[in-house]
This record gives structure tokens, C-alpha cells and sequence, in this order.
């Protein structure tokens, strides 16, 4: 009996491989050619008696209302020259990246196929880690001076933000801008409905980010995801016995979804616990559900969070 089970599981095993290995050949065959403007060189590179010319070529990078000086004063200013400096250091060869863009789009048009190819554009920002990559239909805007590592001397923040400001970051958080938008929208202001919606943008980089680790995807460190899942039983436990799946105490997206240095379950386990458990646990209730039903990507992401809770079958592993 033992045998049979175990011949049975790898025949499972290779039928998924053979699955998986399926969709990404025909991925690579779909055509996907990213353009990449780089705003930020353009910006830094331009004379002052020629930034008219630069407002008439990105008008959408120079809202109403703000006088010349401003740009001007940002052009010649020597911090902000710095910061050019540094990300034309790490960003002097754009190559990689943009295959990686070529790659993620590829993937994209797979499950998305009306989707348009967008127009990436770089930029150097004001440091609002916010907004480090915005998906918008035609354009991608990346702020390139949020992603210089980690250790840069520039970041002055704490260690749970800083931690995601690497190249390898740019892709996921593309995908969470793309997802976001995809998102059927919802009034459902329970913990449970914001689980299910930051675990919908986290599905959509299992199929988009293929080659991402769970860590690249998540933003967190490997030693964070091990956490998690070493204590799922027990943070699902939590929720359940104080009731909170269903409460829309606006305390709790801070406690549990929002990024922030650890989770606050006002137990000791706070001291060792990640930030963000509620959106890592929304996660795997949302790959339950597609491992238990089927459903396109689309389709998952206009799905309610009620019916994907009910039909995930979510049950963490003790």
C-alpha cells in the first residue's frame, strides 16, 4: 500500500512539473518587447534653458500649479544630484531589468490577454516608498532611488522598509500595482476581506513571478517566511478564538496587514514575529482555494473574500 502511495505521489509530482513546464513554454513564445524611457537621465542631463522642451515631452511628470523654479532648483540641487549619481551607478546597464519587465509581461498577456504592453519609465522620485512602482494601464513609473540596496547610506529608515529597496524587489512590487488594480473592489472592511485581498496580490506573483522565492514575493527575509509557517496553526488559532476574522476594527490592518516591524498579537511572540501576518495567512487561504477549485487568475480576482474563505478549504497544518 505504502508503494502505491508513493508511486501515485510522483506521478502527481511529474504530471505538475510537466503542467508547469507547459505554461511556461508557451509564455516564452508569447512576443513582448518592453521599451524603457529613462526619464530620470533625461531630467538630470537637460540644460536649464531647456526644460520647456522636457514639460512639452512628459507633461504628465510636471503638474499644474508648480512654478519652473521648483524644477530648476531640483535639476542643480546637490543632494539630488547625488542621488542621480548613485542610481546611475547601479543602474548604468538597464538591460537586466527590462528582460526581467519582458519576462513579467509575458506573463501577464498569458493570463491576461487583453492587457497592453506597457511603456516602463524611470525616474528618481522623493524617496516615497509608497509609491516605488506604479502600474498605470499604459505606463510603468519606478522610482529607481528606492532601489539601491538595502545598505545604501541614503536610506534612513527602518529595517522592515529598507529591507525591500533592492532590484530584486522591482518585479513584485510591479505585480502588486497591477494587481491592486485588477482587484474587484469591495465595502467588506473586515479582517478578513483585507487577508483575502493582499492574498489575491500575492497569488498573482505566484503566477507572474514564477521564479520568485515565497521570501521576494512576500518582502520578506527567508528566516520571516520560516516563521510563519512554523506558527500558522497558532496565528490561526488566535484569530479564531478572539474572534477577529469577521470584526472591522480598523486597529487590526495595523496590527496584522500593514507593513510594519512585527505583528501585534500583545503576546510575547510579538518580539520574533514579522509584520504583516494577516496578508501572508490571506495567502494561503487563497491558494487553498485555487488548489481547491477552478478558477482563472481573472476569475480570482473578482472572486468575493466570503466565498473564497468558504470554498478554500484553508485548514494550517499543526
Amino acid at each position: 500500500m505504502k508503494i502505491y502511495r508513493f508511486i501515485v505521489l510522483l506521478c502527481l509530482f511529474f504530471l505538475s512539473c510537466d503542467q508547469k513546464s507547459k505554461v511556461e513554454k508557451e509564455v516564452e513564445e508569447i512576443p513582448v518587447d518592453i521599451k524603457v524611457e529613462r526619464f530620470d537621465k533625461v531630467f538630470f542631463e537637460t540644460k536649464p534653458e531647456d526644460l520647456a522642451k522636457v514639460k512639452r515631452q512628459y507633461p504628465f511628470f510636471f503638474p499644474p500649479g508648480n512654478d519652473d523654479a521648483v524644477w530648476l532648483k531640483k535639476m542643480q540641487d546637490p543632494i539630488w544630484r547625488e542621488v542621480y549619481t548613485e542610481v546611475q551607478k547601479k543602474y548604468s546597464n538597464f538591460e537586466p531589468v527590462r528582460e526581467e519587465f519582458n519576462s513579467l509581461f509575458q506573463h501577464v498577456k498569458y493570463y491576461f490577454p487583453e492587457v497592453k504592453i506597457p511603456k516602463v519609465i524611470t525616474v528618481i522620485s522623493e524617496m516615497d516608498y509608497n509609491a516605488k512602482a506604479i502600474y498605470a494601464d499604459s505606463l510603468v513609473i519606478v522610482s529607481l532611488e528606492l532601489y539601491l540596496g538595502k545598505e545604501h547610506k541614503f536610506y534612513e529608515f527602518p529595517n522592515y522598509l529598507k529591507q525591500n529597496f533592492e532590484e530584486r524587489q522591482i518585479m513584485p512590487d510591479v505585480v502588486s500595482s497591477f494587481a491592486f488594480r485588477k482587484i474587484s473592489g469591495s465595502s467588506d472592511r473586515s479582517l478578513l476581506s483585507q487577508m483575502i485581498f493582499e492574498g489575491k496580490q500575492l497569488y498573482a506573483k505566484d503566477l507572474l513571478l514564477p521564479k520568485y522565492t515565497d521570501a521576494e514575493k512576500m518582502g520578506f527575509t527567508p528566516e520571516q517566511i520560516k516563521w510563519c509557517e512554523e506558527n500558522e496553526s497558532y496565528m490561526w488559532r488566535y484569530f479564531i478564538e478572539n474572534q477577529l476574522l469577521y470584526s472591522d476594527d480598523p486597529k487590526l490592518n495595523t496590527r496584522f496587514i500593514a507593513p510594519a516591524p512585527f505583528s501585534k498579537f500583545f503576546l510575547e511572540i510579538d518580539n520574533d514575529s514579522p509584520g504583516r501576518v494577516g496578508s501572508w495567512i490571506g495567502w494561503q487561504m487563497v491558494r487553498s482555494y485555487m488548489k481547491n477549485n477552478k478558477a482563472t487568475l481573472s476569475e480570482l480576482l473578482k472572486t468575493n473574500a466570503k466565498e473564497i474563505f468558504e470554498k478554500s478549504k484553508y485548514k494550517p497544518k499543526k
